[in-house]
């Protein structure tokens, strides 16, 4: 058994699996074929140029429906001193020029005559024609050459082909290219307790969807993945499948748990079928990456030819996996397939809230990006491995690098972009609290090629977005105890000197989120001191941690008297899936939140949820389609069906401050 090497950097762990692939003759192309030049080239990498075998045009070509004519027969003819001409030859676009021919003239340059000096009655086959200009050599022509000629290079080696590059390549002569051959990509999922998409799901089963997300990112990237069935935790029968793979594939990704857990099959069997090169890289997320070789079995020598067969072993959690393939599986199938890795668009983007980072990782960060005046700015998904949406939500990836242990709000961090500017300038970055209504507001927003991006951070860090010109609007819903008042009283304490415009958007229903059959009796807050009750509370600046501060200090309540007080949630859905999931026993959250989960509800208040936007956001062309829909009919329908929402103040200013 050999040491097991953790925390590697990232640069080093790439460099022992390239020394390893040198040595086995693997760092290269893998091989070539050749394919029809048709629709399914689309895609395919250019192994060999693309050389001209004939000209394009192969001969001299009318390049207008006209008559082809010789240009110094033309000399002398102008306006006020037309000339005919007898000698000529009808042709239409694309036509030879016949021998002796230099020039065309268009058809509606010219007059056409009969015998006898008048306009024909067939323009395309007159005795004569009168022209009432010269025409210069070549005029109208696509001379023999003029897009190919014979012998250039029309496409280079390395090419990932376009539509567009198929027809040149035919244009030059060509029905068959060499294209690299695409690396075959075995993708292993491991585990006791995974089980297939439709199964009925029971306390510890976990879906099985990294083989889907693996095998569509190698698809993309140029190789044939295969996707294996789900392997149960037994050293006996993974050792069995790998090998079977190795010997059909060119590259295996396992994906299994890699700790250093009693059932983490993943490195010993590395070592039981070939060399163990890395185990653990210093990535977050993503750590428990396992690199090596893999003896291809002589057993099989149908199936199998002498060699090596990289392996990775690739961690369990969706978003490690995912970032893993985008590390070490894409850059590698670039090279097997003789094209430049994937390059993305680069900013310097301002951060929206302080992350902190391990110093010894290099940490990648998924954001929501969104042009705000002049400012790129960046807000920070959640960071969990396990957090799949932050996949697909993500708008760029932000490197913390070895060394740097966090970055504060407002300094500027340099962004790899996922999507175009344009799409960056069509999205709405919204920051303030959570609420189950603004995903369906995207969805109408889309129609209007519109983007909305939310990050749930809180109704109190959403103002000071909007003071600090991070957002476009935020949703809010502080209550004033002294006013009666829904967020004025925050909005002149956060935003003094920024004008803002509020818009009510919706009234809905707060209270305890409880579990099916509300297990515990739980009728209202004074229940939540009682011995064994767990509380699951919303987040420091969140609308709903103040209402519940408020209310606790109405009864005389103190926080530190209620078990899960410190615990948080960024969204009602999270508190929500606390209470589901037996985390805890309730939380403070609204109605929808519960019906989403199958979840009963105690109501307790009724809240007004509000949306803050900045003057100048308001009446721009920008938010134009947002501040139209609040007075949609369908739109406030959609809202109404909600459980406990209504709309009724929906687009009425309520203040403008």
């Amino acid at each position: 058994m050999s040491v097991y090497l953790h925390d590697i950097p990232l640069a080093v762990a790439r460099s022992r699996l390239q020394a390893a692939l040198e040595e086995s003759g693997l760092w290269g192309l893998l091989g070539r074929e050749t394919i029809s030049v048709d629709e399914n080239a689309v895609g395919r990498v250019l192994a060999d140029p693309v050389w001209a075998r004939i000209s394009s045009p192969h001969y001299h070509a009318s390049a207008m429906d006209g008559f082809a004519v010789r240009a110094e027969d033309t000399v002398g003819a102008e306006p006020t001193c037309p000339l005919n001409l007898a000698d000529f030859t009808y042709l239409d676009t694309g036509d030879p020029l016949p021998e002796g021919s230099n020039a065309v003239i268009p058809i509606e340059n010219v007059d056409s005559l009969d015998v006898d000096g008048r306009l024909a009655a067939n323009l395309r086959k007159p005795a004569r024609i009168r022209i009432r200009a010269a025409v210069a050599p070549w005029s109208h022509v696509r001379p023999l050459g003029e897009d190919i000629i014979a012998t250039q290079l029309v496409l280079p080696s390395g090419l990932l082909l376009r539509p567009v590059d198929l027809g040149a390549a035919v244009s030059a002569g060509h029905q068959t290219i060499s294209v690299a051959r695409r690396p075959r990509v075995a993708i292993l999922p491991t585990g006791s307790e995974l089980v297939l998409p439709g199964s009925e799901l029971k306390a510890g089963d976990i879906l099985e969807y990294n083989s889907i997300v693996l095998a569509a990112q190698v698809k993309a990237w140029g190789g044939e993945p295969t996707r294996y069935p789900i392997t149960p935790d037994r050293f006996d029968l993974i050792c069995e499948q790998v090998a079977k793979a190795a010997n059909l594939h060119d590259l295996v990704l396992l994906n299994a748990g890699s700790s250093a857990g009693a059932e983490d099959f993943s490195a010993r069997v590395v070592e039981e079928l070939g060399t163990l090169l890395v185990h653990g890289v210093a990535v977050r997320p993503g750590h428990p990456v396992i690199l090596g070789m893999l003896d291809r079995s002589s057993s099989d020598p149908e199936h199998s030819t002498p060699g090596q067969v990289p392996i990775l072993g690739v961690p369990g959690y969706p978003v490690s996996a995912a970032l893993t393939g985008d590390l070490f599986v894409e850059p590698l199938l670039a090279k097997w397939t003789g094209r430049r890795p994937l390059e993305y668009i680069r900013e310097t983007a301002t951060l929206t809230r302080k992350i902190t980072s391990p110093g010894g990782d290099d940490d990648y960060v998924r954001v929501v990006v969104g042009r705000v005046g002049k400012k790129l700015l960046a807000a920070p998904l959640s960071r969990g491995a396990g957090v799949i949406t932050s996949l697909t939500r993500a708008d760029g990836l932000l490197l913390l690098p070895r060394g740097v242990q966090g970055a504060n709000a407002g300094d500027e961090v340099d962004v790899q972009l996922f999507r175009s500017q344009l799409e960056l300038e069509r999205t709405i970055l919204c920051i303030g609290s959570h609420d189950m209504t603004l995903d369906l507001l995207a969805q109408f927003l889309a129609r209007a090629d519109r983007r909305l991006a939310a990050a749930n951070v809180g109704s109190e860090a959403g103002l000071i977005a909007l003071q600090r010109g991070e957002a476009h609007l935020a949703g809010a819903h502080i209550f004033d105890p002294a006013s009666g008042e829904y967020n004025l009283a925050s909005i002149r304490k956060y935003l003094s000197g920024t004008p803002v415009k509020v818009f009510g958007f919706v009234d809905r229903q707060q209270g305890l989120i409880v579990g099916p059959g509300n297990p515990k009796s739980i009728q209202g807050l004074a229940d939540l001191d009682r011995p064994g009750m767990v509380f699951i509370n919303r987040q420091r600046g969140a609308g709903t941690r103040i209402l519940l501060d408020f209310e606790l200090s109405k009864l005389g309540l103190q926080p530190g008297t209620i078990q899960g007080y410190n615990q948080e949630e960024y969204s009602h859905l999270g508190v929500a899936a606390a209470v589901a999931s037996g985390r805890a026993d309730c939380g403070l959250g609204i109605l929808a939140a519960a019906r989403a989960l199958r979840l009963d509800f105690v109501p307790l208040f009724q809240e007004k949820y509000q949306l803050v936007i900045p003057k100048v956001f308001s009446e721009s062309d920008l938010l134009a389609p947002l501040i139209a829909f609040l007075g949609d009919p369908e739109f406030q329908h959609s809202v109404g069906s909600m459980p406990g929402y209504t709309s009724s103040e929906m687009g009425k200013i309520i203040a403008e401050v």
